[in-house]
């Protein structure tokens, strides 16, 4: 038998399919790019870092748990914090618990620039996720992608991210 008559090749639905997500993959995050960098001189990684701390009550998590949150390698993460820390939105901090760790801080700057980006980025996400889709298909692709991703990241079915639900401010939601 020949290597590849073992294969699952795509049939034309998965192919189509799977072209989709590939474009969605790689144009989302310039959309995104595009839209916090005009409007809030930030990327996309950088508001998820700081949107994730932001979701904190303590506006504080350790690097290790920050970098896994916003799925990063350590070194990427370490670049950014080091980015917005000169600028005034972050701030790292020896972690109390454990010598080796660092705590990184969302400061007030910090906060302000996440909550003032909020309104414009989830309307960016509404315009492009969300609105060409039909009622019932968000619950659908919810599903699915959640499927997925356990798939292809089993331990984000069963690790708990560190994140309190309730933010610490009332004035935006600013996770998208």
């Amino acid at each position: 038998m020949a290597p590849d008559e073992d294969i699952r090749w795509l049939d034309d639905e998965e192919r189509a399919a799977w072209l989709n997500i590939v474009r969605i993959v790689v144009k989302l995050p310039t959309v995104l790019d595009a839209q916090l960098g005009r409007d809030a001189g930030v990327s996309y990684f950088e508001y998820m870092v700081l949107a994730m701390l932001s979701e904190r009550r303590s506006r504080t998590l350790r690097a290790s748990d920050l970098a896994r949150v916003v799925n990063s390698s350590a070194t990427r993460l370490s670049n950014v914090v080091r980015r917005l820390e000169q600028r005034g939105l972050l701030a790292r901090l020896p972690d109390p618990d454990d010598g080796r760790g660092t705590l990184v801080r969302l400061t007030d700057a910090g906060l302000d620039l996440t909550i003032s980006a909020a309104p414009l980025h989830v309307q960016t996400v509404r315009a492009a996720v969300f609105d060409p889709l039909e009622p019932g298909d968000v619950q659908a692709l919810h599903a699915s992608l959640g499927r997925i991703l356990a798939r292809i990241d089993p331990d984000s079915a069963t690790e708990p991210l560190p994140i309190e639900v309730e933010p610490t401010h009332e004035r935006a939601q600013p996770t998208a």
